[in-house]
């Protein structure tokens, strides 16, 4: 899966990038790249040290145009593909003194994201088959959501929702501040009344929970805690149950305590969608070198 790269032209990140820069080289600058001839030019290969998932690359570039107009950066990858070990996924060019500037910049934002496809891969390979989709969660570094959330993509993972403003998630704490799983028609009504036309998800960590969300006509029913045995029940008395009264059962997402090793019998057990914050919350950068022919 190749994502949008226009999506890393967004405000949030263009902030990032600048502040990353500002922390790096503060006023004055890379004062140890002053050893090096100012018209010095160089030719560097960026390099996966291990096995990963590329994501990144263009943000990659708008660091190293950013330092130095003059240097660019040739792709040999995409993000999204797969790469290997000591494979070169693009070549920098352009004056030594302003690729050096900026290297460790843009290896820090291509090791991150990188760590974050590689993870989302990880997951989605683990349900191939199942026809379930991966999807992430709000646990991602703050000011980095917009970044992490793209590199999810890469990794063939799916969105949740950007933030609290583009759909009505009822979560325990929403439910428990009005009474519980007892409230929930009322907490449907009331969310369609305060957010009209956005898509409403309500959490519940019971099979009756489950139940009365789906007749209250939550469009996802969010099944949290839930052991894979207990899941597969779950789902089958909420699809039962609208088959029955003759209505359109809701998207069913499993979530908690979901990992590598675990995932394959939650999505085994029927759900049509798993979240989990691993993928961002709990990534591992994938080790990136920049390495240079000549000075």
């Amino acid at each position: 899966m190749h994502p949008d790269p226009s999506d890393l032209s967004a405000p949030a990140v263009t902030r990032l990038l600048e502040l990353a820069l500002e922390e790096d080289l503060g006023a004055e600058g890379d004062v140890t790249s002053r050893v090096i001839p100012e018209d010095a030019q160089c030719v560097g290969d960026l390099v996966f040290r291990e096995a990963g998932v590329l994501a990144g690359l263009p943000l990659a570039r708008r660091v190293l145009e950013r330092v130095d107009p003059r240097a660019q950066l040739e792709p040999r990858a995409q993000d999204g593909d797969r790469i290997g070990p000591g494979q070169v996924v693009a070549q920098l060019r352009g004056p030594a003194r302003g690729v050096l500037a900026a290297e460790r910049t843009l290896l820090n934002f291509l090791q991150r994201l990188s760590g974050v496809a590689t993870a989302t891969r990880r997951l989605v390979d683990a349900v191939e088959g199942t026809g379930v989709m991966v999807l992430d969660t709000r646990k991602t570094t703050p000011g980095w959501r917009t970044l992490e959330k793209y590199a999810v993509r890469a990794g063939g993972g799916h969105n949740h929702r950007v933030g609290l403003f583009d759909m009505v998630l009822v979560k325990d704490n929403h439910l428990a501040a009005l009474g519980g799983e007892g409230a929930i028609e009322e907490v449907v009504r009331l969310a369609r009344e305060a957010a009209p036309g956005l898509e409403l998800e309500l959490e519940v960590t019971t099979e009756a929970g489950a139940l009365r969300a789906a007749r209250a006509g939550a469009d996802i029913v969010l099944l949290d805690n839930f052991a894979p045995p207990d899941l597969a029940r779950a789902v089958r008395a909420v699809r039962e149950d609208a088959a029955a009264r003759g209505a359109r059962a809701p998207r069913l997402e499993a979530s908690g305590g979901i990992k590598l090793d675990t995932i394959r019998g939650f999505a085994e057990a029927g759900v049509d969608r798993i979240s989990t914050g691993s993928m961002t919350h709990s990534a591992r950068s994938i080790d990136i070198a920049l390495d240079f022919h000549t000075l």
